[in-house]
């Protein structure tokens, strides 16, 4: 294993460490990254030695032009990230009584939906009602859906409804089109064209493509897979990644071709890639947000509802 035990340095405070370390990477000098951070530079330099220590093997790389985690390192960052969120959770659970003059709703999401999904309507949502208190429980949708028909949480965002348990209730918000992220390194890729022509490539051969797709089980995924049946091919999968987000910045840098709905497109800036819109009739994605069916909404979760279906006007 690799953290030793009696490691003690910033294990009570991840953020923090995260925050060196982004800095620093982002600087790639210690001198520069210590100003960034309003520290001393001899100070930051010993932290990063002081951890390096404890767990007994370097975290960052200085052999390379620029400094990056070394191998071991991404193994602390991630554990750090672990950690970090973990704190927030346990903050999150416990307010409902550190605060027991608000009222409480938990909301279940996938953590790369929620990225851009939530901003659209829990700001003005969570301003109009200071006397709520949200905990975001993330996690992938099977695990929401239960949580929700089990009373654990209050709602669940998710994604194309179709398969959803018949003891939940469901509102949809809108419906979205799918786009074709076509890398520099694709045969269909044209130059001096930021959007091509819809129907200009034929599906088989664009679904034929080397292809860099979230990982199985998500609603995306799903939709995505249906499409491989319907024309009978067997992908080339490069890559699958869990956060749909990794996937478009892994196309938009030329491992393969994805296809996201149009609210991730919108995000992007222009680049070395084209983008090829779908058809709605051949695929489309619904945003949901269920709850169980025989809950009784008080008025703030009734609110709730209510502005979220407001991302689609």
């Amino acid at each position: 294993m690799l953290l030793k035990e009696g490691i003690t340095l910033f294990s009570k405070n991840p953020s923090l460490m995260l925050q060196y370390l982004d800095v620093l990477l982002k600087h790639s000098n210690f001198t520069k990254a210590a100003k960034d951070l309003y520290i001393s530079q001899p100070y930051l330099t010993q932290v990063i030695k002081q951890i390096e220590q404890e767990l007994g093997v370097p975290i960052i790389d200085r052999q390379s032009q620029r400094l990056k985690l070394s191998e071991a390192g991404k193994i602390y960052y991630h554990y750090l990230e672990k950690q970090n969120t973990a704190n927030a959770m346990l903050t999150q659970e416990l307010s409902q009584y550190t605060h027991p003059d608000k009222t409480t709703i938990k909301l279940g999401v996938l953590q790369s939906l929620g990225s851009f999904l939530l901003p659209l309507f829990l700001p003005k949502y969570l301003q109009e009602h200071p006397a709520v208190n949200l905990i975001l429980v993330e996690n992938i949708p099977t695990v929401s859906e239960k949580l929700a028909i089990n009373g654990e949480i209050d709602f669940f965002i998710g994604q194309n409804p179709e398969t959803i348990s018949p003891s939940l209730r469901l509102e949809t918000a809108k419906t979205e089109s799918y786009y074709a992220i076509i890398p520099a390194t694709s045969p269909f890729f044209e130059k001096k064209k930021q959007q091509l022509s819809i129907g200009s490539i034929p599906i088989k051969a664009l679904l034929s493509s080397p292809l860099v797709l979230s990982s199985p089980g998500s609603a995306i995924r799903n939709q995505v897979d249906s499409l491989f049946n319907k024309y009978k091919i067997k992908p080339q999968i490069i890559l699958e990644s869990q956060n749909i987000i990794t996937a478009v910045e892994l196309a938009t840098h030329g491992l393969g071709l994805t296809i996201v709905p149009t609210s991730i497109i919108n995000k992007l800036t222009p680049g070395a890639y084209n983008l090829y819109p779908l058809s709605s009739n051949l695929i489309s994605l619904n945003y949901f947000i269920a709850m169980n069916l025989t809950k009784t909404l008080d008025s703030y979760e009734n609110d709730l509802v209510e502005s979220f279906l407001t991302i689609g006007k």
